[in-house]
């Protein structure tokens, strides 16, 4: 991954197109997303107020029978004469007198009130009960709410709500109640309503197959399909000022409403899917589209990158090819796009066009090259002449006859090698002849001024060497470090060297002279060219020149002294065998 980052460019094609791409797909899947989005929170605001209104409407309409509920218990509490006369310590014929009034009162006046299942009047002094019901429910029901009235009426929990202004709910043998009770005198009164019956006519509202209504407390605790809530992990614990989602295995939407007549909330549960049912087709062409998009990204990076990106991906591994110096790669001819097609032709032919002129520019240069070794060559032919001429003519003068036959003998031989030096490559034995016979010319010259000592293992004797390239640097110690009054040794080692794991010829020249000055010493070994009053120093610069012309650079050539004193020349040659 790191190697993939590294060569990714952030100003190449394929990275301009692959954020092209991005830069259309992603806001146009983006735009979508919220547009669906949108559309379905729509939706579920309408159904969520639309149920929410209807919720109201019937919390009001439950609210509305409890408040003539209490209306009609309070117009008993305060004007009812027999209520009155139930709570005191009245004679029996006259309570009883009293108790059957009420019932009958209670009796028929609990047709009217349709959302009450009974009445009941209490009375604390006589521990007696009556109860005027509607013909619903069962008589363990209404025996088992008659004994927690009596409970808490006698003082048991529960008691705090008595008198209370508001509807309370108590669970009873697992099933949730609505009481409320008024207390006159001695006696007690009041209403009770069985949940479940409460909450029947929600039925009538369309919710789904899933969808429920029930009344929860105050703490969100459900007082009907406890098993349904539970199953679904439907939270109700929540405000209900706005709708919420809820639920695990299923989403519903929750929507209530909550009493002003007591601690109940009505609660509708519409399921998620219902409400989107609506939307199908809008739902279907997002998602087509989405899944489209999707699928259009890679399919359409995939084809940018065949038609594009591989094409100039070729052309860029060849251009690469060519730039390390291989000129015969062409690009590969392939099916594709036309312009692709026309710059590939192009490229091909340009390079062919190229590769032919590197060739002749190639020729032309080998053939400058020759010339110019051969020029460079010839240029120590007059400087060496004119210094044999000045030798016999000093020779001539002392009528040393013996020492001109030798040292003519020495010139004849020395300028028939010169004279065949046009050659690029000799053996090393034939320049060590060369080198020897040039010596012992020098020394015919400077007698008992000058000794030459050249040492060389016979195994190299056979390779391929430049010309001149030791004679150069022996002639030029003749020429600088000779004096009339000083002696001179020259020392000439050649052996084989291992540079790098390459075989080398390796040729050091020393002698026993005042050394090269500092200042030439660097020049020299930088590659400069070195000049006196006279010119150039031709020999060195003339060795230098030839071994980078046929060496290319392979060869190495550095200048120092002596620790004794003296110069020291050490050339290095790539080792090759029978060339001459």
């Amino acid at each position: 991954m790191k190697g993939f980052l590294k060569n990714w460019s952030w100003r190449s094609i394929r990275s301009r197109l692959a954020i092209s791409v991005l830069a259309v797909t992603l806001p146009l899947i983006a735009l979508l997303l919220y547009n669906s989005f949108y559309s379905i929170n729509v939706v579920r605001n309408q159904v969520a107020s639309s149920n929410k209104n209807m919720l109201i409407l019937y919390m009001d309409q439950i609210d509305k029978n409890l408040e003539d509920v209490d209306q009609y218990l309070n117009n008993l509490v305060a004007i009812d004469t027999d209520l009155l006369v139930m709570g005191l310590p009245a004679p029996d014929q006259e309570y009883e007198m009293a108790k059957l009034s009420l019932f009958s009162k209670l009796q028929e006046k609990i047709p009217l009130f349709k959302t009450i299942d009974a009445f009941f009047v209490y009375s604390l002094s006589r521990q007696d009960y009556v109860s005027a019901f509607r013909q619903v429910g069962t008589f363990a029901e209404r025996a088992a709410v008659q004994a927690y009235l009596a409970g808490i009426l006698r003082g048991g929990p529960d008691g705090e709500a008595i008198g209370s202004k508001r509807w309370y709910v108590k669970e009873i043998n697992g099933t949730y109640y609505l009481f409320h009770i008024f207390k006159s005198g001695d006696s007690y009164i009041g209403s009770w309503i069985n949940t479940n019956r409460l909450v029947g006519a929600l039925g009538l509202i369309d919710l789904g197959e899933k969808g429920r209504s029930l009344l929860t407390t105050d703490q969100g605790i459900p007082l009907t399909e406890k098993a349904y809530i539970k199953e679904n992990g439907i939270d109700l614990n929540r405000s209900l000022d706005n709708y919420y989602l809820t639920g695990s295995s299923s989403r519903y939407m929750v929507v209530g409403s909550e009493s002003s007549k007591g601690n109940i909330n009505l609660i509708a549960m519409i399921p998620d899917e219902k409400i989107l049912e609506k939307l199908p087709y809008l739902r279907k062409i997002i998602l087509f589209v989405s899944i489209c998009s999707l699928i259009i990204l890679p399919v359409g990076t995939l084809l940018l990158r065949k038609m594009i990106l591989i094409p100039l991906n070729r052309i860029l591994m060849v251009m690469k090819r060519i730039k390390e110096g291989n000129l015969d790669v062409r690009i590969n001819q392939s099916a594709g796009v036309d312009e692709f097609q026309i710059v590939n032709e192009t490229f091909n032919t340009m390079m062919a066009q190229i590769q032919q002129l590197h060739v002749n520019v190639y020729q032309e240069q080998l053939s400058k090259q020759k010339a110019e070794l051969q020029h460079l060559q010839l240029q120590i032919n007059p400087h060496f002449f004119m210094n044999s001429l000045n030798i016999i003519y000093s020779l001539a003068q002392t009528q040393n006859y013996t020492l001109i036959q030798e040292l003519s003998l020495c010139l004849v031989t020395y300028f028939r090698y010169m004279f065949r030096t046009n050659l690029s490559f000799v053996q090393l034995k034939q320049e060590l002849d060369h080198t020897r016979n040039y010596i012992r010319i020098q020394e015919l010259r400077y007698p008992d001024s000058l000794i030459g000592r050249i040492e060389v293992p016979d195994f190299l004797l056979s390779a391929s060497v430049p010309p001149l390239f030791i004679q150069s640097f022996v002639e030029n110690t003749v020429k600088h470090a000779m004096t009339m009054d000083g002696f001179i040794e020259i020392i000439i080692l050649v052996d084989l060297w291992d540079e790098d794991g390459k075989p080398y010829v390796r040729a050091v020249i020393e002698d026993s002279g005042r050394g090269f000055p500092e200042e030439v010493v660097n020049k020299l070994n930088e590659g400069g060219k070195m000049t006196n009053e006279q010119g150039e120093h031709i020999g060195i610069w003339n060795v230098q020149q030839r071994l980078s012309l046929l060496y290319n650079g392979q060869a190495d050539i550095s200048f120092s002294n002596r620790t004794e004193g003296g110069a020291r020349v050490v050339i290095l040659l790539p080792l090759h065998e029978n060339n001459s």
